[in-house]
């Protein structure tokens, strides 16, 4: 097992729509509050009438519009209105979109500098933010326990992620009964979002961590036990909290602790949202098969370990079964409506051809557990997807 350091702040209210009443004792009176949400669905399961009825004692304003792909140009508009009316608390209401956008537009109002983008674009470091909490009524991303958030700058047709310590929302409620209205295909994009965030900390090689190999073994068979109840029926209160719960468990850095991580599937994946818009769960969905085929004898151990204990992949030869848990992997997406070919959303050989420009030019030629994605390696995984 490697050197770590773990620490995790954030205060978790999980339950029904009524612990929202305990926003009241979580949000100073004194402080000017302002909501962050998305498209509008927090006024058809309850969530805004549930927070404002807490908050009604506060002084509350609101922007509503935050996108799927949160965009670096929305988050700004956000970061005007804070500094004009001196907000002094955040509260973000929604699915990991929203609150990755709140992360960003907390650090980006304390920003020093002259453009907030080399926060994601540069990395510079956050040195202050805003105090924030969440509301989690989707979901996928684990972004409600976790410091990391991921923006898209429409212009340019870019995205870059950033963490800081001071990207922790002080609290998140998890509330299953708001996701129960969920479409099908948020709840699948939750299910496939969550399991790629385990396999980027598990599909390394071994480094004599069973204890964390286990969680992240537990976390991937929840999911596939729980996905296919929740995206048959949404409101299934049960299947709806375990997923949840997975899906927060996924990233708020547990799994990860002494265990070499990947993250080149996400990297790869965040390119063909930048360019194409494709939904970020369907990225990872599309390009995880293909990755692990090209780097199937660098990852065989672990393949044959998730194969077996995941899978109960136990018969054939070595080669039979690394191939079989990458099939299986791939059929479960599918099974949840996620296409894993490029064809299927209208991608051709020229976005690869862009996305291999790209990694050269940022210098991204060894990423990667061991530095082992190169931009060929690149093209081969996203060409091995492109029928």
């Amino acid at each position: 097992m490697q050197n770590f350091e773990f620490h995790n702040p954030v205060k978790i209210i999980f339950g029904k729509k009524d612990e929202l009443s305990k926003l009241a004792t979580l949000v100073d009176k004194s402080q000017k509050v302002l909501l962050v949400y998305g498209g509008g669905s927090i006024f058809k399961n309850g969530v805004y009438d549930g927070v404002k009825s807490a908050l009604v004692n506060h002084t509350v304003l609101e922007f509503g519009g935050i996108e799927p792909n949160p965009h670096f140009e929305t988050a700004m508009k956000v970061v005007e209105i804070i500094k004009a009316e001196k907000v002094d608390f955040v509260l973000a209401i929604g699915g990991g979109s929203v609150i990755d956008a709140v992360k960003f537009i907390v650090s980006a109002a304390l920003y020093e500098g002259t453009d907030a983008w080399d926060i994601l674009a540069k990395g510079v470091e956050v040195k202050a933010a805003l105090p924030f909490g969440a509301v989690l009524t989707l979901p996928a991303t684990g972004s409600e326990m976790n410091s990391g958030s991921v923006i898209t700058k429409a212009a340019t047709e870019e995205k870059f992620a950033f963490m800081s310590v001071h990207s922790f929302p002080k609290f998140s409620f998890l509330l299953p009964d708001a996701a129960g209205s969920l479409p099908k295909k948020q709840v699948a994009n939750g299910v496939v979002d969550a399991f790629v965030h385990v396999m980027e900390q598990y599909m390394n090689y071994p480094a004599g961590a069973p204890l964390n190999d286990r969680f992240a073994e537990s976390i991937l068979q929840t999911l596939i036990e729980e996905g296919p109840k929740v995206y048959a029926k949404p409101d299934d209160y049960e299947a709806m909290s375990n997923l949840m719960w997975s899906a927060t468990m996924a990233l708020n850095g547990l799994i990860g602790c002494g265990v070499p991580q990947d993250w080149a599937t996400h990297m790869i994946g965040h390119e063909l949202t930048a360019f194409h818009g494709i939904d970020h769960a369907r990225t990872l969905a599309i390009v995880l098969p293909g990755l692990w085929t090209v780097l199937k004898e660098e990852k065989r151990a672990k393949l044959l370990q998730y194969g077996a204990r995941v899978w109960g992949i136990t018969e054939g030869t070595e080669e039979e079964r690394v191939l079989a848990a990458i099939a299986k992997t791939e059929e479960f997406f599918q099974s949840l409506g996620l296409p894993t070919k490029l064809g299927d959303y209208g991608v051709t050989s020229i976005t690869i051809d862009k996305i291999v420009t790209r990694f050269e030019q940022r210098q991204w030629k060894a990423i990667g557990d061991r530095g082992l994605v190169t931009p060929i390696v690149v093209r081969q995984t996203l060409e091995h997807q492109l029928a």
